[in-house]
């Protein structure tokens, strides 16, 4: 038991450190060819930290004991995280029809590619590995948040999607288009975060399945 909860104490530091990586990165790249997906990614990751440092939280109150609710600290880190999606989905939305507006288009999207390559492969990794300890310990909290690995998943598609058809074609509306879907799926995060923080049910809610 204690070495399934100390691996999976490992598999949530490095989906941390993973996500501030590549959310500096990404933001980098983003703001300096201009492309607004991979700005959204990038912030996006920052996000995700803070979600994994309230699961943090509750793999090592696991240790101690069983985890059948969520305490105070993992309902503010709801809170927050939820607030900061929303606001990505606006930030999103506005940049987006600004873009529109001004014709502006990206540099180039090449690191978009890189990056969300390098990132499918990190977040299904992350994803198995979180949803086999989560099954051998018999821990909803594990499970779920594997389950909810699965939007970074996506979203490295969506991110891979928008860059690589704006590379061959050069048209800003795929940029423009990957942004909003990064919004959409923001804004359902966003939902889902406040909807947990205000339930005792540990299992995940996301329909992303």
């Amino acid at each position: 038991m204690e070495k399934l909860i100390r691996k999976a104490s490992v598999l949530i530091f490095i989906t941390i450190f993973y996500n501030i990586a590549e959310g500096i990165i990404s933001v980098w790249f983003g703001a300096g060819d201009e492309t607004l997906a991979l700005l959204g990614f990038g912030v996006d990751s920052f996000v995700e930290v803070i979600s994994g440092i309230g699961i943090a939280h509750m793999i090592l109150r696991m240790k101690y004991s069983k985890v059948e609710t969520r305490d105070t600290f993992e309902r503010t880190a709801l809170r927050v995280t939820g607030t900061a999606f929303y606001l990505l989905t606006v930030g999103l939305i506005v940049g987006s029809v600004l873009n529109i507006i001004n014709d502006v288009k990206p540099e180039t999207t090449l690191p978009g590619i890189i990056i969300a390559g390098i990132s499918i492969m990190t977040m299904y990794w992350l994803m198995t590995s979180k949803l086999k300890v989560g099954k051998a310990l018999n821990s909803d909290a594990i499970i779920a948040d594997a389950n909810c690995t699965k939007t970074c998943f996506y979203l490295s598609f969506i991110l891979l999607a928008s860059s690589g058809l704006y590379e061959i074609f050069n048209i800003a509306y795929f940029d423009v288009l990957g942004s909003l879907g990064i919004a959409y799926f923001a804004f359902r995060e966003g939902k889902e975060s406040f909807e947990k923080a205000k339930s005792d049910n540990l299992l995940c809610n996301c329909e992303h399945s």
